[in-house]
């Protein structure tokens, strides 16, 4: 493909050639860097490039221009290239405006004059904004092909766990055109969807998750038998255990059966977590923190972790192909699962216009459509804050008589300002009516029972955690959270089981050697932040444990 674009917009000549010479000297063999001499001409620029129909990576604009400044340009660039990385350059004195362009100009950073040495204040910050561009931007390709239908649950399952884990992939809509002829080539009916195809002319029907994920090159099998550590689910707590279990020296593996970042993998912005004042996607934050467990030698598998046995000091982590691993420290993350709807219709509608969490490879289907979300949590005015760029309207449904109470205040703040979300407070849905897709809600509210069309339902209304697979020593409160460290004392005695002569600590369960972190445990603080500081603590109170061999 062309080498992508890096455009450099500066008013001044002798700072737009510096800009252009340090762009070029560290990223010339990837890149092409363009200049321009004004924000109307860098317009001009990207409506050219726009029509050849090249890739965009990022824009470098100063700030002080005449005409037009450097905020203004960066915020009208975002028609023509939503997804380039937009990077202000500004003097001391124009910090101020620069923060306050993250908010309305959507910039991702920015940078004050000067910035030498640029290997220290320069480079680092483009090659992370460029790192995340790369991530996101999927040229024209022969590659992977999923045909299916959108009302299916299947073929939604399956477009996810490939957004997810960032494999490229064309989705083909059995209805669309010569379609069926493309199944008709490859011997395929179309009562076989979905199907995925592949590039070298083979298919195949309705994988399961890990069939799916060995045929697109990703790891299913540990490659040893015995590790230091294992780690099971890749949410923001297993991560941070993989990052700094890894980093100190143990032999780490992480088992995951969907893709790193968990639950928190499919938000569509995380805005409030620390270092990142443009906010970051739930899926690039999954992505930075495998590249970086990986890059100290932890090694992630795709596969679903499905028992747990305790034989001496030795723990067996059993498999869902039938395989076991074995450890001297299990830490269990497996995050929970969104509560679903018990509801008329709900069961048989998932998928098929019912979705549990941010369904962010439904987003595009919804372009001009009415959009329900129902809950009042972050995790909800997330979605809807991102839902709302692609349908004409949002209505947030919400049991209580606001989200004041339940909704950090920089969303309601956004929420606000987002003309086109509308929130429906002391309202709940009682029935979900559809044949073949969703169709319509019934809803009641203050003003009594309602039915509205729709085509979208999108669901928030808590966790659950999935803890059934585990062994029945490992001790759960009522709802099947896991207990540790203080709270495994009830009326102030420890488990009859536990046999150390020790307390257990902070985190480890009522099984010495296993140790629980995330949202998983009981009375965990449902943030991102809370999971990575519990995953990172965890493994200092594993080393402990080893110590004691």
């Amino acid at each position: 493909m062309a080498r992508p674009i890096l455009l450099a917009v500066d008013d001044d000549i002798s700072v737009l050639e510096a800009v252009v010479q340090d762009l070029r000297r560290h990223y010339g063999a990837d890149y092409r860097v363009m200049r321009a001499a004004s924000g109307n001409a860098a317009l001009d620029t990207l409506t050219q490039l726009k029509v050849r129909q090249e890739p965009v990576a990022l824009l470098l604009s100063d700030q002080r221009m005449p005409g037009m400044t450097g905020v203004e340009f960066l915020e009208r660039a975002r028609v023509p290239y939503p997804d380039a990385r937009r990077v202000l350059l500004t003097a001391y004195a124009d910090t101020e405006a620069a923060i306050q362009a993250i908010n309305t100009a959507r910039i991702h950073y920015y940078l004050t004059k000067p910035w030498d040495p640029p290997e220290e204040k320069l480079y680092p910050v483009l090659t992370d904004l460029l790192e995340d561009w790369k991530a996101g931007y999927q040229p024209a390709f022969e590659g992977l092909r999923v045909v299916g239908h959108r009302w299916s649950l299947q073929d939604h399952r399956i477009r996810s766990f490939l957004s997810r884990n960032h494999v490229p992939y064309r989705w083909l809509d059995i209805d669309a055109e010569g379609t069926l002829k493309l199944l008709e080539d490859r011997k395929l009916q179309p009562d076989q969807l979905p199907v995925v195809l592949f590039s070298d002319g083979t298919s195949i029907v309705d994988p399961e998750p890990e069939v799916l994920a060995a045929r697109v090159g990703l790891r299913t099998q540990a490659t040893q038998e015995f590790y230091d550590m294992v780690v099971i689910g890749a949410g923001p707590a297993g991560l941070a255990a993989a990052v700094y279990g890894a980093s100190e020296g143990l032999h780490t593996l992480v088992i995951e059966p969907v893709a790193p970042g968990g639950q928190a993998g499919s938000t569509s912005m995380i805005e409030n977590y620390l270092g990142f004042p443009a906010g970051i996607t739930g899926a690039d934050m999954g992505r930075r923190a495998l590249i970086q467990a990986t890059r100290f030698g932890a090694e992630f598998v795709t596969q679903r972790a499905t028992g747990l046995r305790i034989d001496g000091q030795y723990r067996f982590v059993q498999l869902a192909d039938g395989r076991e691993v074995s450890s001297h420290v299990v830490m269990l993350a497996p995050g929970v699962q969104y509560r679903k709807l018990d509801i008329p219709g709900a069961e048989r509608l998932t998928g098929r216009g019912i979705f549990y969490g941010a369904a962010l490879v439904e987003a595009a289907s919804c372009k001009d459509q009415g959009v329900y979300v129902v809950g009042g949590a972050n995790s909800a005015g997330q979605a809807a804050l991102y839902f709302a760029k692609f349908a004409s309207s949002v209505t947030m449904l919400v049991r209580g008589k606001g989200v004041e109470a339940t909704m950090s205040k920089y969303l309601i703040d956004e929420i606000a300002r987002t003309s086109n979300i509308v929130l429906q407070p002391e309202t709940q849905v009682l029935e979900a009516i559809g044949e073949e897709h969703l169709e319509r809600l019934r809803l009641s509210g203050p003003a009594g029972e309602s039915e509205v069309p729709a085509g979208s339902l999108f669901v928030f209304i808590g966790a659950a955690p999935r803890t059934d697979w585990l062994p029945a020593g490992i001790l759960r409160d009522e709802k099947g959270f896991l207990l540790a460290g203080p709270d495994l004392r009830i009326d102030g005695k420890l488990p009859p089981g536990w046999r150390e002569a020790r307390e257990p600590f902070l985190l480890e369960s009522s099984i010495p050697g296993v140790f629980v972190a995330g949202d998983v445990r009981h009375g965990s603080i449902k943030r991102v932040a809370s999971a990575v500081g519990e995953g990172s603590i965890a493994v200092q109170f594993a080393h402990q444990y080893l110590a004691g061999f």
